[in-house]
């Protein structure tokens, strides 16, 4: 007989859906700060997959994708297991901010410290009792500060598994992406686990485009596993982006984009202006490369430096 696996000192047995609260910490008024995790276990063994969400609390769309999954009892597989975290930072998701009380990232925060910050203490669980019992994950983000990201995976191209997996996935877009220090992903990487990091759409706000094609990938995913039986077919050619660049403002004003985002530009090609709020100076913004607008600014108001627009390189 299978051993059980265990979550929080709970058992899952084959063939179980189970829900598990971890209580993490307090806040100050007591109020607890709870991690909501659904297991859902076929009786058949099989692959380890991790559906999460809310790494960065205000980042929605993620959420929405692993909630719309659970609740159409699409993680429940045909063999192996799925590990669902819709909430990573309860904290943040509903405070709308991206971080925890101290200002910290969690996904700055791995592997963690268990008597640490609640960031610390959330990467601790997440390492020591999540991560070691999956084979793979799929986090899903979006973009912050104002900025929407086309649908698209970021994964370490030079793991090609990795890359085969961010395939199978079919996102619009697969972007080279380095470990980021500290992060879930490069700490999973090192105990021989592979997450890919999902981004699409805008923080704070659904976009029901980004959102189809994370639910989309994910059971695209799932198929490839064993898990189900159909995924829906990708629409759209995957576009491999190895390197990418962001336009920044040359001055402060009033931006307004002339191409949308997930379009094709050419390099020179007039992609937007920047005016002053008075009608008086117009200064055009022109792509310095050619290839495909991954990254939008969606504040109008900016400042010099700011990131306009971000350009994934066509070779």
């Amino acid at each position: 007989m299978r051993a059980p696996l265990v979550i929080g000192g709970k058992q899952i047995l084959p063939g179980q859906e189970t829900k598990i609260n971890i209580n993490i910490a307090r806040l100050p008024s007591h109020s607890p700060i709870d991690l909501h995790i659904t297991v859902a276990r076929s009786e058949i063994d099989g692959p380890t997959l991790l559906l999460s969400g809310g790494m960065h609390g205000d980042e929605i769309n993620g959420t929405e994708i692993v909630r719309r999954i659970i609740e159409k009892d699409q993680h429940i597989p045909r063999v192996g297991t799925v590990i669902c975290i819709p909430i990573i930072n309860m904290f943040g998701f509903i405070h709308f901010s991206r971080y925890v009380p101290d200002g910290k990232d969690v996904n700055r925060s791995f592997p963690g410290n268990k008597n640490g910050s609640l960031a610390a203490r959330v990467a601790h669980f997440l390492t020591t009792d999540i991560i070691p019992k999956i084979d793979m994950g799929l986090d899903f983000h979006t973009g912050g500060a104002d900025r929407t990201n086309y649908p698209q995976i970021r994964c370490a191209m030079k793991e090609p598994k990795n890359q085969q997996l961010a395939e199978i996935f079919q996102p619009s877009f697969i972007l080279n992406s380095p470990f980021r220090p500290k992060s879930m992903r490069q700490t999973a990487a090192k105990m021989g686990k592979q997450i890919l990091v999902y981004e699409g759409g805008e923080s704070a706000r659904f976009d029901e485009f980004a959102i189809q094609q994370g639910i989309n990938g994910a059971l695209r995913v799932m198929k490839h596993l064993g898990m189900r039986e159909r995924a829906p077919e990708a629409p759209h050619v995957t576009k491999i982006i190895n390197s990418s660049s962001w336009i920044r403002a040359k001055t402060s004003g009033v931006f307004l984009t002339m191409v949308p985002y997930g379009s094709e530009v050419e390099k020179n090609q007039l992609i937007g202006h920047i005016s002053d709020p008075f009608g008086g100076s117009k200064i055009k913004i022109k792509s310095p490369v050619s290839g495909y607008v991954i990254g939008l600014n969606n504040n109008p108001i900016v400042h010099q430096g700011d990131a306009l627009m971000h350009i994934g390189v066509r070779k």
